[in-house]
């Protein structure tokens, strides 16, 4: 498990390519080298790491909002996984079963670091980056990010996460579902909440802004 030691040397996040979907790419492949790891082969083991680090390290990045306790975060995915590959069924889709567990690591994270740091939430409300490049709409812009992002930061772990996972990433209510291991109705109640409160939020502290970008 070397290649752990590289992730914790490089201390960056590459948040390019990291839709859920991008995990289906090269399923099959991957299938082969976890049945070649669990055969006790490190090398498949390496290459697995090699393959999505990037993208778990994207997907600890969206919930906790800082780039070196994501990486950290990754690291400890992968470490999980190579405990835990037993238990995955080959039958199901590796990405999902991956992803879940970068979601539970990510919100463990949360639960023991209370106060951590937070950097803007780059594609939340994406309306409100539409055909906005003049100096002032771009300030506007960075405004309500900043409003999105303390009102995401005041919700609930599962809130947050299935806040991030749908709105922010874009992913289907059902890969939501399997990614939190819940049905779509408890997904959508509690993306209900999350979007509930984060307006609430934006109501109170700037409704011009929502206005302004057609958000209300």
């Amino acid at each position: 498990m070397g290649v752990l030691l590289d992730m914790q040397k490089e201390k960056t996040v590459t948040t390019e390519n990291t839709n859920a979907l991008s995990f289906e790419d090269d399923e099959k492949a991957v299938k082969e080298l976890i049945v070649k790891f669990k055969a006790g082969d490190q090398a498949a083991f390496s290459e697995i790491v090699k393959r999505y680090r990037s993208q778990v390290a994207a997907i600890a990045y969206k919930l906790v909002s800082d780039f070196d306790e994501a990486a950290d975060i990754a690291q400890d995915v992968f470490v999980k996984m190579a405990k835990n590959i037993h238990k995955y069924d080959e039958s199901k889709k590796f990405y999902t079963w991956l992803y879940r567990i970068s979601v539970n690591a990510s919100i463990d994270f949360m639960r023991k670091n209370k106060r951590h740091r937070h950097e803007p939430l780059e594609h939340a409300y994406s309306a409100s980056t539409k055909e906005q490049n003049a100096p002032d709409q771009e300030y506007n812009r960075e405004r309500i990010q900043k409003y999105i992002t303390t009102a995401a930061d005041n919700l609930n772990e599962k809130q947050k996460s299935a806040f991030m996972l749908r709105d922010v990433k874009g992913s289907k209510i059902s890969e939501v579902a399997d990614i939190m291991d819940m049905p779509e109705a408890t997904v959508r109640w509690y993306l209900h909440r999350a979007r509930t409160k984060i307006k609430k939020e934006l109501v109170r502290n700037c409704p011009h802004l929502l206005i302004m970008f057609g958000l209300k």
